[in-house]
């Protein structure tokens, strides 16, 4: 597959266009509802298709239906990624309005971090191949360890990496709008806005571990990895709002992912030296998991109506008042004039 540097830099506009313009429709905090998350959902999932349309039409079907697993899996790993922000969000008691921001700064980390996975698992593919034996390894490992787990959650309360930042960065107990830092009393102190999105790249970045092998299972192209991910990652914000309400009833998802985690991994094993199993099964496996999944799922919980996760009994964290807000000192001072000052 060759793909000019104008393709990959094509792309990036197009997915920093895309970001800039979700920022500027959402510059304003403000509680996103569910037929408001239904359309950007819409919209995101459309940009993917039609990327995946255009791969097909531009390089033929193997490539397109590639691009197809690809986004595939990245998308329904990402849903369980959503269910866990909504665990975070719940513990943290993030005001909904607050929420966008920090997914925003989230996606936007988990583009660079997962880039830069990218890259450097395509460069270890190419100079030792036998990492696809590890690789394969940790995807059924990992599969059966969600199958046996599929019942454990997060608990942000016992979090390593939340411990480890309120003992290294001074914090703040009360969140101050939408701000992650601010300064007091002259010292600059981080909000609990900050630590939860801390957490959220954490959770990402570990999500990752099993996402980027997976991918590479059906599609060697850097390409189709990158801008799979890429597509798949843009539309978490506005899947996060449409689903966070309804975690409850996907209650055989976790196995379903299991499943397509080991899927892809006995489908590595056996493209090593046995044999490639082509990519419109592979594609039709996968969807077929996920599927059954699903409408178990919901079919076992009809009836249930929206609901959020559970909060703990007493909120860790305040909310600033207004006029807390506005006794804040700026955030950056402003440097001196060393002209003036050496003047006189």
């Amino acid at each position: 597959m060759n793909v000019p540097l104008w393709a990959w830099l094509a792309v990036l506009a197009v997915i920093v266009l895309m970001l800039a313009v979700d920022l500027f429709a959402h510059r304003r905090a403000h509680v996103i509802g569910v037929r408001e998350a239904a359309l950007w959902s819409g919209i995101w999932v459309a940009f993917g298709v039609g990327f995946g349309a255009l791969v097909w039409q531009i390089y033929g079907a193997e490539f397109g239906q590639q691009y197809f697993a690809g986004y595939l899996i990245e998308k329904s790993l990402a849903v369980d990624n959503v269910f866990i922000w909504a665990i975070i969000f719940t513990y943290f008691a993030v005001p909904r309005e607050y929420q966008h921001r920090v997914l925003f700064f989230g996606v936007l980390g988990a583009l660079i971090f997962r880039g830069i996975f990218i890259a450097a698992g395509s460069a270890i593919i190419a100079s030792a191949g036998w990492v696809l034996y590890i690789f394969a390894a940790f995807l059924l490992l990992t599969g059966y360890r969600m199958i046996r787990h599929r019942n454990d959650h997060l608990d942000p309360e016992k979090s390593r990496v939340l411990k480890l930042f309120r003992r290294r960065v001074p914090m703040t107990d009360d969140f101050h709008g939408q701000r992650f830092l601010i300064r007091k009393s002259g010292a600059m102190l981080a909000t609990p806005l900050l630590a939860v999105l801390v957490l959220i790249e954490v959770t990402d970045i570990i999500f990752a571990v099993d996402s980027i092998p997976a991918i590479f299972a059906v599609t060697d192209e850097v390409f189709l990895v990158f801008t799979a991910n890429a597509f798949a990652i843009l539309g978490l914000r506005a899947m996060y709002f449409l689903l966070a309400d309804l975690i409850h009833r996907f209650i055989y998802l976790k196995i379903g992912l299991a499943l397509v985690l080991i899927w892809v991994g006995i489908k590595m094993l056996l493209k090593i030296d046995i044999y490639y199993i082509p990519t419109p099964a592979s594609l039709a496996v996968i969807a077929t998991i996920l599927g059954v999944s699903i409408g178990a799922s919901l079919w076992a919980t009809r009836g249930q109506s929206r609901k959020t996760p559970a909060a703990p009994a007493h909120s860790p964290f305040g909310t600033a008042s207004p006029e807390e807000i506005a006794a804040l000192e700026p955030l950056w001072r402003k440097r001196p004039d060393t002209k003036a000052s050496s003047s006189a």
